[in-house]
C-alpha cells in the first residue's frame, strides 16, 4: 500500500482587506469588542462586481500548487473540492476548476463538511492514493462568506468572524510509508447539526418560491446561525480529542509535534488546545488575525503560509485538526 505526500502547496486572498473599524461603520460593534472574542483583527472579502468566486479562487490557489508541485495540470488524475459556498447550488465547483484549469476528463468530488471540509477532503484523496487508485489528487478548499453574511447589529455574532478564500494542495503517491499522511480521523455528531447552520434556502424547509413568496424582511432562515457558546464547549473538547486520537495511532505523544495548524475558527479555541497540550507559540500556527474564519479553506491557507514562511522543514510531524458545522470534525497526522 502506498502512502500519500503534499508536494505542492497555494493558496489565495482577495485583495479586499475588512477591519474591524470598517465594520464598526455597519453595525454596533468595534475593534476591542471582536479582538476580545476571537483574535480577529482584519479579514478579507470579495469586492461587489470582482471576478473572484468560490470556484476562481480555487482555481487561483490550484495554480500555485500545481506549479510548486512540479507536475502538469494532466497529471491530475482526480479533483476534490471543499467548500459550502459553491458558485452554484449545483453543479459543484469541482467540475468548474476542471473547466477553468483545462483538465482532461478526471473525477472530480464535492465535500460538503464546512469547517472540517479540507480534513475530509484530504482524507477522501489520501485513499484513492493509498489503494493505488490514483498517483496525483487536487484538493481545494475555498469559500466566499462575505455574500450571505447578515451585515447588520443583529447579525454581528457570526458576520465578524468570517473572510473569504482558498487554499489548494496536490496530494501524490509515494512508495515511502515513513513519509506523507499517516493517518486521518474523521468523526460527526448530527444531532446538534442545527446549532451551526444556513437553514434556507432548501428543499426540506424553505425554497426560493417561499422566501419570494413571504417576502418577510425578518426572516433569518437564509442567514448562517451559531449558537456560538455552545460551539465553543464541543470544539475545544473534540480538538483535544481527534488530536490525541491521531497522536495515539501512530504511537506519537503531544510532544512529539512540530507543527499544529488547527482550523481557523476562533484564537481563543487555539490557544485552549495549545495550553492543554502544553505547545509552544513555535509549535502553532494561527493566522486568523489577519484573514478571520474561511472555513475550508482556513486549513490549506495556513499550512501554505507556515509552509512559505519555513515554519515546516522535511521530517517534521505536522498536525491538522478542525471541528465545525455539522457537528464535524477531524484530524490528520502528516510526516512532512
Amino acid at each position: 500500500m502506498y502512502n500519500s505526500k503534499i508536494i505542492g502547496l497555494g493558496y489565495y486572498v482577495p485583495d479586499n482587506v475588512v477591519t474591524n473599524d470598517d465594520l464598526s461603520k455597519l453595525m454596533e460593534t468595534n475593534d476591542a469588542w471582536i479582538q476580545e472574542r476571537t483574535g480577529i483583527k482584519e479579514r478579507r472579502w470579495v469586492k461587489p462586481g470582482s471576478e473572484d468566486t468560490t470556484s476562481v479562487m480555487g482555481v487561483k490557489a490550484s495554480k500555485v500548487a500545481i506549479e510548486r508541485a512540479g507536475i502538469d495540470k494532466d497529471d491530475i488524475d482526480l479533483i476534490v473540492f471543499a467548500t459550502l459556498s459553491p458558485d452554484y447550488y449545483f453543479p459543484g465547483p469541482g467540475v468548474q476548476v476542471q473547466k477553468a484549469l483545462g483538465i482532461k476528463t478526471v473525477g472530480a468530488i464535492d465535500i460538503r463538511n464546512q469547517c472540517s471540509g479540507f480534513i475530509y477532503g484530504l482524507s477522501v484523496a489520501d485513499q484513492f492514493i493509498k489503494t493505488g487508485m490514483y498517483k496525483n489528487v487536487l484538493v481545494i478548499g475555498s469559500e466566499i462568506h462575505s455574500k450571505g453574511l447578515d451585515l447588520t447589529t443583529r447579525g454581528r455574532g457570526v458576520s465578524v468572524i468570517f473572510g473569504d478564500g482558498a487554499g489548494a494542495a496536490i496530494l501524490s503517491r509515494t512508495e515511502d510509508n515513513s513519509k506523507g499522511i499517516l493517518s486521518t480521523h474523521l468523526h460527526s455528531e448530527g444531532e446538534h447539526a442545527e446549532e451551526l447552520a444556513l437553514i434556507a434556502p432548501a428543499m426540506g424547509s424553505r425554497w426560493v418560491n417561499d422566501i419570494l413568496k413571504d417576502n418577510d424582511p425578518n426572516d433569518e432562515s437564509y442567514y448562517p446561525h451559531m449558537n456560538g457558546q455552545f460551539v465553543f464547549k464541543n470544539a475545544v473538547v473534540r480538538f483535544s480529542e481527534v488530536i490525541m486520537e491521531g497522536l495515539n495511532a501512530n504511537k506519537i505523544s503531544p510532544d512529539g509535534i512540530d507543527m499544529l495548524i488547527p482550523h481557523q475558527a476562533n484564537l481563543r479555541i487555539s490557544q485552549f488546545i495549545q495550553k492543554k497540550f502544553k505547545l509552544s507559540d513555535d509549535q502553532v500556527f494561527n493566522n486568523i488575525m489577519k484573514y478571520g474564519n474561511t472555513t475550508a479553506a482556513s486549513i490549506p491557507i495556513a499550512l501554505t503560509e507556515a509552509w512559505e514562511q519555513g515554519k515546516i522543514k522535511e521530517g517534521d510531524t505536522v498536525v491538522l485538526a478542525a471541528f465545525g458545522s455539522g457537528f464535524t470534525w477531524g484530524s490528520a497526522i502528516i510526516k512532512w
